[in-house]
């Protein structure tokens, strides 16, 4: 039986779009990945995010800036 290929759900650059899935980057399963991974220290996550935010910005110049804090930022937020 065939294996089949398993695929993180990392982003692509420079369309930042999944690399399994291929939605907008950090997908569902993304973001499940990334709060497990930070699930001790949330302000590091926040810090990678900010990053990775930054690089997209560069990249995705057409995209409303936002629309960028949404997508990386506001999810992972903690709950108060």
């Amino acid at each position: 039986m065939p294996r089949r290929r398993h695929r993180d759900h990392l982003p692509t650059r420079p369309t930042w779009r999944c690399a399994a899935c291929g939605i907008a980057w950090p997908c569902s399963a993304a973001k499940l990945r990334l709060l497990a991974e930070y699930r001790h220290d949330r302000l590091a996550m926040t810090v990678y995010l900010a990053t990775l935010q930054v690089e997209a910005s560069a990249q995705l110049g057409e995209v409303d800036p936002a629309r960028l804090t949404e997508r990386f930022l506001s999810w992972a937020r903690a709950r108060g």
